[in-house]
């Protein structure tokens, strides 16, 4: 099963750079070190629509709920953004049932898509 962690790139507050295309390379160059990340596709997309609340990231798979997360801070939330991706990944009913583990991350979620 494919499963997709999406980073906006164009993401940025005001009066400074967008980072998100940064923070992605980041999350490939770590996830190479996991094996249990080594299938998960990281790329970096144009705006995800949560301008106001930068930097913003999603997860997808076939079959299993989409999850929307905002306000991320690349210089801190690199792993707890793993740690999500992993809980993700490993879903096995399609929905991530304890955040707990992505420290900080389960606080900026901001929708969850049930499953097809």
């Amino acid at each position: 099963m494919t499963h997709t962690l999406f980073v906006c790139d164009t993401c940025c507050a005001e009066n400074e750079q967008p980072n998100g295309a940064t923070f992605a390379a980041a999350l490939r160059e770590a996830a190479c070190a996991d094996p249990d990340l080594w299938a998960l596709d990281i790329r970096s997309v144009s705006c995800l629509n949560v301008c106001s609340e930068p930097l913003a990231l999603a997860l997808r798979a076939p079959e299993k709920a989409a999850y929307l997360f905002a306000g991320i801070v690349p210089e801190t939330d690199l792993a707890d953004t793993l740690a999500m991706a992993k809980l993700f990944v490993q879903a096995e009913a399609g929905e991530i049932t304890d955040a707990r583990p992505a420290g900080r991350l389960r606080f900026c979620l901001k929708g969850r898509i049930p499953a097809l």
